[in-house]
């Protein structure tokens, strides 16, 4: 190959692999049954393309153990319905910078896109949030890692100009930035060419063997060894089932968003009262650590007054009480979940919360999907339908590839 074709071939090489193989590398993208690699031509004067974007619904972070979870304040109900809120809060401030292509919520990474940004709660009790955040492309490279914390001001919900204000949006407007930052210290071509691979994997995850053999492998990687033609019938295929498969993750948005809707006056009632309960318990705490740096100290200067403090009865009792009413501040605080749950003012938003917090990963409405005149009922919860779409469109691309490759 001459030095021009050189300088007009760039090769990228990435890793795919599937769920089901064992040792995968790739934590994101569309399953496919082996590991391959491609290239593409890019035009390295062209400008930088816009980026779609894959948001799977949250780690919600919940603790197996049930002690870790009493320990931590965690309202596992209610955690599943942050991973959901999360995820649409942090699209929402993608989609605001104008920096990406299509930016959608799913239910997990095996969607197609070409940046992957993987989202963990680590904390929210209404006071504090935190969220760890990973992002990969499709070639399954990891971009950077992140944390995010926040801790919402004192006096936020009784501002006016606050109203219909988020008070986690900080998080995600930060998180966001970053990701819009590190796109524009990205290289054109490599983003270009991430188009490529993003094309190829979702036509690997139907058919593999119709794509390997535009690819070779030598020493344990795989080199590009031609391009499909803009008028491969396979190509034109995969690109007609690439169309379709989007529109149904646009159309999956709804339902995530339906949901936010729902969910939107009983959550933001507990983060004000959470927050309140934090605040609270804080000072609580606050208070009980004083109360023993006194104690400790009062020992130091006189062993023999205290004793006779304590005898006395007066000091102690009223010593013991102040102890004991600040831990019962932090056990109240701490069984706040508990107690929003039963409390009669906001019991409605309280089985609010948690009824849509079991339904998370129950059932969606079954619905019947169509393309090209076959159709396709899909029952059970959004993975499950995911999974069972696309099982459909590679159904589909079987039934008519043959005949195509024959031509």
């Amino acid at each position: 190959m001459g030095r021009g074709m050189i300088g007009w071939l760039i090769c990228v090489c990435f890793m795919l692999t599937s769920c089901a193989t064992p040792g995968m590398s790739s934590r994101v993208g569309p399953r496919v049954s082996s590991e391959i690699m491609t290239a593409a031509k890019v035009d390295p004067k062209a400008a930088k393309p816009k980026l779609d974007i894959i948001i799977p619904v949250f780690d919600p972070g919940i603790p197996e153990d049930d002690t870790d979870l009493e320990e931590e304040g965690i309202w596992p109900e209610l955690r599943r319905t942050e991973a959901v809120r999360f995820a649409l809060n942090l699209k929402e401030k993608l989609e605001e910078t104008g920096k990406f292509g299509a930016v959608r919520v799913t239910p997990n990474a095996e969607a197609t896109g070409d940046l992957y940004v993987l989202g963990k709660i680590v904390k929210s009790n209404g006071l504090d949030v935190e969220i760890d955040v990973e992002v990969y492309d499709i070639s399954g490279v990891k971009w950077y890692s992140e944390n995010y914390e926040h801790e919402v001001p004192k006096n936020f919900h009784n501002s006016f100009r606050n109203k219909g204000i988020d008070p986690y949006d900080p998080v995600f407007v930060e998180a966001a930035a970053d990701l819009v930052e590190h796109l524009d210290d990205a290289d054109g071509t490599e983003l270009a060419l991430l188009k490529s691979v993003t094309e190829m994997r979702f036509a690997a995850n139907f058919s593999e063997e119709a794509f390997s053999e535009y690819i070779k492998e030598e020493d344990g990687q795989i080199e590009l060894t031609s391009l499909p033609s803009e008028d491969d019938p396979m190509l034109g295929r995969i690109r007609a089932l690439r169309v379709r498969d989007e529109l149904y993750v646009d159309n999956l948005q709804q339902h995530y968003e339906a949901f936010n809707t729902k969910m939107k006056l009983s959550y933001a009632i507990w983060q004000q009262q959470s927050q309140e309960a934090q605040i609270a318990l804080n000072a609580a705490e606050a208070k009980e650590t004083a109360q023993m740096v006194g104690g400790v100290l009062l020992a130091i200067l006189g062993i023999g007054l205290a004793v006779a403090s304590g005898n006395s009865g007066s000091p102690g009792r009223s010593t013991g009480a102040f102890a004991g009413a600040a831990v019962a501040g932090i056990g109240s605080a701490m069984l706040f979940s508990e107690g929003f749950k039963t409390s009669n003012e906001t019991k409605f938003h309280a089985d609010t919360l948690e009824e849509l917090g079991e339904s998370v990963d129950s059932e969606l409405a079954p619905q019947v999907v169509e393309f090209e005149g076959e159709t396709k009922k899909l029952t059970g919860s959004a993975a499950k339908q995911f999974a069972e779409w696309r099982s459909f469109l590679k159904q589909i691309y079987e039934q008519e590839k043959t005949p195509e490759k024959q031509l």
